[in-house]
């Protein structure tokens, strides 16, 4: 495969993950409340990964039942309570505010990585920090005025989101040696799953889920934004250095964003388009660090 092809499918695959706000707001529409909305994420997602693999490539499926808890952290703690805040934060506010506070990600993931794994602070992980802080202050309105309409439920949702977002990273890492990122994706979706089948609530509502049109977007949810982006984004992500392609995916947010202005009528006044810059900024210079570190991918969930 050429770089050049390469670079294209990774950023392709980044483009599909920011296009989750259409599925997920006809839901919305369609009766079902953020919670049921991961359940159906988590449980079409794992069925069509599950089925590919079986399918293809069966020996990724394989894995050593002691791992399991990493699989369960990666899973539950992290896909099933991130996707909950993050689709909380598009209901009670607006999809560009939800993506632009999911980006608060790699501050978690700094800070934990430096207790946990002991890793230095750098000068220019310092410096993105700082920018992540102000930007998400400017994105919510906080700043410049100390004023904002944003609710407190939209602003708390947002940060935890970044938060539970990161710890996919760090339970992650324990497993990224032993095992391929397809397994690691694979597993967690099949253990947010097991959670999310008795507790989601979908049976409840099965009758409205199995609506042609509803099926329709909760077979896109899980494959357009989920399944495809990630399988596209892996495919390039083995042909560039993962620095580059965390650099690439900081199209998913432009994308979202972009979506959420033209097709669900968000704004952003100047302030907060200053936020969303130095968000992104510190997204680049977080990437940046990872040419001379072994990291996971900057994959989305």
């Amino acid at each position: 495969m050429t770089r050049s092809k390469a670079y294209l499918l990774t950023l392709l695959g980044a483009s599909l993950w920011g296009t989750i706000g259409l599925f997920v707001e006809y839901l919305y529409q369609a009766g079902f409340t953020p919670w049921e909305t991961v359940a159906i994420r988590a449980v079409f997602s794992a069925v069509f990964i599950v089925f590919i693999l079986a399918v293809k490539f069966p020996g990724y499926l394989k894995i050593k039942m002691k791992d399991l808890p990493f699989f369960m952290g990666t899973g539950i703690v992290s896909i099933v309570f991130f996707n909950y805040c993050y689709f909380l934060v598009i209901q009670e506010a607006s999809l560009s505010l939800a993506v632009v506070l999911l980006y608060t990600g790699p501050l978690f993931v700094t800070v934990l990585s430096r207790l946990l794994f002991k890793e230095w602070l750098t000068p220019r992980k310092l410096l993105a920090l700082g920018f992540t802080i102000i930007g998400c202050a400017f994105a919510v309105g906080l700043l410049p005025g100390f004023q904002t309409t944003v609710t407190t439920l939209a602003i708390a949702g947002g940060v935890a989101s970044g938060f539970f977002y990161a710890l996919y990273s760090i339970f992650g890492k324990y497993v990224s040696r032993t095992y391929h990122s397809i397994t690691i994706t694979a597993y967690s979706f099949i253990c947010a799953s097991l959670l999310m089948i008795p507790a989601g609530g979908l049976a409840a509502k099965s009758s409205l889920l199995f609506q042609p049109q509803v099926l329709l977007f909760a077979f896109g949810l899980a494959i357009v934004p989920t399944v495809l982006a990630y399988i596209l984004y892996t495919l390039g992500l083995t042909h560039i250095e993962s620095s580059r392609a965390s650099i690439l995916s900081t199209i998913e947010p432009v994308v979202a964003i972009i979506i959420g202005v033209a097709v669900f009528g968000d704004r952003l006044d100047g302030w907060q388009t200053l936020g969303v810059l130095l968000v992104l900024s510190s997204v680049l210079l977080v990437a940046e660090t990872k040419k001379t570190n072994t990291a996971l991918p900057a994959d989305s969930l």
